[in-house]
């Protein structure tokens, strides 16, 4: 195992953003190469001000080594949010493995992966993310004792899509409460861009509570799962054809930057609630949607329960107290929308704001107890 060197370009993109950029401000990262097997990967540690950082490895053939260290870093740093927002003793981090999963992923590849965790010592913790699954992790448990999301056979939480899904349908509720003065959406027609691993059980929280649902996703699989199941379901084309349809709510489940300039404007539904990450595709789009008047749930805030149910392994398992912490999503993205009311500012700044504030305090309670320890 070396670390991979970035060609001079792409250095100074990263260094650019790392060290004088707002969205910077990283503890550290690593860039990791295992030519035996293939591996290029990229794992950004954001914060351990409330402890080691957690978050899970994405597995995606990124255009370019520069785009995947930079998709690392906004990553990392939204999981130092969510995890703040979330209640959780833990910073921020996330790992990226470059390269097409159906083609490069392999037992050999994973266990190097596992094998740079390990050098990390316990600064970052990994779990799942897109294009890796419980069976990954239990290989990549293998070579360290900093994996979650392994399976309940390893001794793991499983699936953590099934409260990250639960997490997202309570900040939507808490989103219709505000908007609609009732926790509920029976009779609002929602559209859920994304039905993979996440979507497909926000789609049956949806329907359980009497909503119309409308979805689409670029793998027909996907689709048709759903409408065997729900034939009412609707399927349209693309995420384009989706933001255009007359909804209630829009719920991105896939990729980040789902909401940008063309598809704000374009924008039918006054409430914004999904899993993705880094939905807002540049500063400034949380006032475009507030300036239309439309109700925007923070991402890092509703889509935690994944993040809630990986940390709750660290401690031995127990899926009802996880879900129990899950369910307080809809607490905290109600205190949200009323900070936001208050301060007259967009619900994307009041969560910044509040995350802020708890990791700034758990940095001066780190320096204190050093301090203490010093004497």
């Amino acid at each position: 195992m070396t670390d991979v060197r970035p060609t001079t370009e792409a250095a100074g993109g990263v260094l650019q953003t790392l060290f004088r950029s707002e969205q910077g401000g990283h503890e550290q990262v690593v860039l990791c190469q295992d030519r035996a097997s293939g591996l290029k990967a990229v794992i950004a540690v954001h914060s351990t001000a409330l402890g080691p950082a957690l978050g899970g490895t994405r597995f995606y053939p990124y255009a370019s080594e520069d785009e995947a260290v930079q998709d690392a870093l906004n990553l990392s740093r939204g999981m130092s949010y969510k995890n703040a927002l979330a209640g959780l003793d833990h910073g921020g981090g996330k790992a990226v493995i470059i390269g097409d999963p159906d083609l490069i992923k392999t037992e050999q590849l994973l266990l190097a992966y596992g094998r740079f965790v390990a050098s990390l010592g316990g600064r970052y913790v990994t779990a799942c993310d897109v294009g890796t699954y419980v069976q990954d992790m239990d290989v990549v448990a293998r070579t360290n004792r900093w994996t979650t999301g392994r399976s309940p056979e390893q001794g793991g939480a499983g699936d953590s899509s099934v409260l990250t899904a639960f997490g997202v349908f309570q900040g939507m509720r808490a989103a219709a409460q505000t908007q609609w003065g009732a926790p509920t959406l029976r009779g609002r027609r929602v559209g859920v861009a994304g039905v993979g691993k996440v979507g497909h059980h926000l789609v049956e929280h949806l329907i359980e509570d009497g909503a119309e649902v409308v979805i689409t996703d670029v793998r027909a699989e996907a689709v048709e799962r759903i409408i065997a199941r729900h034939p009412k379901v609707t399927a349209v084309t693309d995420a384009d054809v989706l933001v255009r349809t007359p909804l209630d709510v829009y719920a991105p489940c896939a990729l980040g930057g789902a909401l940008n300039d063309d598809s704000v404007a374009a924008l039918t539904a006054t409430v914004v609630c999904g899993a993705a990450n880094n939905q807002l595709a540049h500063p400034g789009v949380e006032k475009d949607l507030a300036d239309r008047g439309v109700l925007y749930a923070p991402d890092y805030v509703v889509n935690a329960g994944g993040v809630i149910q990986v940390a709750d392994e660290l401690h031995g398992f127990d899926f009802e107290r996880a879900k129990a912490k899950a369910a307080k999503i809809f607490d905290t993205t109600l205190a949200i929308f009323d900070r936001a009311k208050a301060d007259g500012i967009p619900p994307a700044v009041a969560a910044d704001r509040l995350a802020e504030q708890r990791m700034a305090e758990g940095k001066a309670e780190g320096k204190t107890a050093r301090a203490t320890a010093g004497q």
